[in-house]
């Protein structure tokens, strides 16, 4: 179809505005709710282009109500959306078919009814069944520990269209990012991970390991990065949004470009030097946030070899010095989050098998 691209956030706003809440003030005027679009998808964190319609994506929303509201109302109010709701907004069909590996694709309907994606639920149901917390209470320590950062940005990020039952703007502002403490354990194993390898890169070169030391190197850019998502205090999305939500933070301007260096440097002198400038960078950074008092800014060598480093593990060591929470002091050293020490899709994207590593806190 020949129609303009609209930002799936936007879209799912129009058809909010446009059709779902004028059926809702004329069939349901007396039910109370919610309406917002949340969680998965690349439209939720405002990444997606033309590419992004071939699944998953469209007009959709979240439709909040209350728990009572929900046992009487949820199925009527999903009939009468399939039948009154228009077959199209703005261009864009508002029913839906599946592919073959059960993903979404919007789709002209042939029955007339319409296969729509207003999910109808309850924000106990939905912050349940997606970080396991009960919204009524405050998320504990090992939650904020064991729950993917991918997860915190999908709940952060979207958009709440109306919030009638005012339970979600509070619930996402309690989200917003982690509590002082679990932050600053957060960014000294954020350190101790680029401690424990920053010397290997140069070491891997200097017995001819050129594939190797890359490797390595990579690494410590990813971590690089990771760590000033900590720094700027910004959830870091999964890996295909990366690079892209990177690109927002304020130091991007200047790191990336050093960064880049780093990946493509043939040998390992010329690999160290933009990489001893992104160490220098990310210190100075680090001594700008004031949770600790100034560190070195300058690399210097690894004990007596002619690798240099930043020195990582004096910046860890001071952050964790500056925990004042007793139960935060009284977790594994140096275990971090989920995302320190997991790089599996299979749990990173399954709050199911991801909560089941609490028991490691304990």
């Amino acid at each position: 179809m020949n129609r303009p691209f609209i930002k799936g956030l936007e879209l799912s706003e129009l058809f909010y505005e446009e059709a779902v809440k004028p059926f809702l003030v004329a069939r349901f005027p007396n039910v109370a709710y919610s309406a917002a679009r949340l969680g998965h998808g690349s439209d939720v964190l405002g990444f997606d282009t033309p590419q992004s319609t071939d699944h998953d994506w469209g007009p959709k929303l979240m439709l909040f109500l209350s728990e009572v509201d929900h046992e009487t109302y949820r199925h009527q109010i999903d009939q009468r959306l399939r039948q009154e709701l228009p077959s199209q907004i703005h261009g864009y069909s508002t029913n839906f078919g599946r592919h073959e590996d059960d993903t979404t694709v919007m789709a002209a309907t042939v029955s007339g009814l319409i296969n729509h994606e207003v999910q109808i639920l309850t924000v106990r149901g939905f912050f349940a069944g997606l970080l396991k917390l009960d919204p009524d209470q405050e998320p504990r320590t090992v939650d904020w520990l064991t729950i993917p950062e991918q997860y915190l940005r999908s709940i952060t990020s979207g958009r709440v269209f109306y919030d009638g039952l005012g339970q979600l703007e509070p619930m996402r502002a309690k989200l917003r990012y982690y509590p002082h403490d679990v932050w600053l354990y957060l960014l000294a194993t954020q350190w101790r991970r680029i401690s424990q390898e920053e010397h290997f890169m140069g070491r891997c070169g200097q017995v001819g390991d050129e594939l190797g030391s890359c490797l390595v190197a990579a690494r410590l850019v990813r971590d690089m990065m990771r760590l000033c998502f900590l720094m700027e205090h910004q959830y870091a999305p999964y890996i295909k949004w990366f690079g892209t939500a990177f690109k927002q933070l304020s130091c991007a301007d200047e790191l990336t470009p050093i960064l880049t260096r780093v990946l493509n440097a043939p040998t390992w002198p010329e690999r160290e030097k933009p990489l001893t400038e992104a160490y220098e960078f990310v210190a100075e950074m680090h001594n700008d946030l004031g949770i600790t008092e100034p560190l070195p800014t300058k690399v210097s060598p690894f004990h007596n070899r002619p690798f240099m480093i930043i020195q990582a593990d004096t910046f860890s060591d001071a952050i964790c010095a500056a925990i004042t929470s007793e139960e935060v002091r009284a977790l594994p050293a140096h275990l971090g989050g989920i995302d320190q020490f997991v790089d599996s899709t299979d749990v990173l994207s399954y709050p199911d098998r991801s909560d089941q590593l609490k028991i490691m806190y304990e």
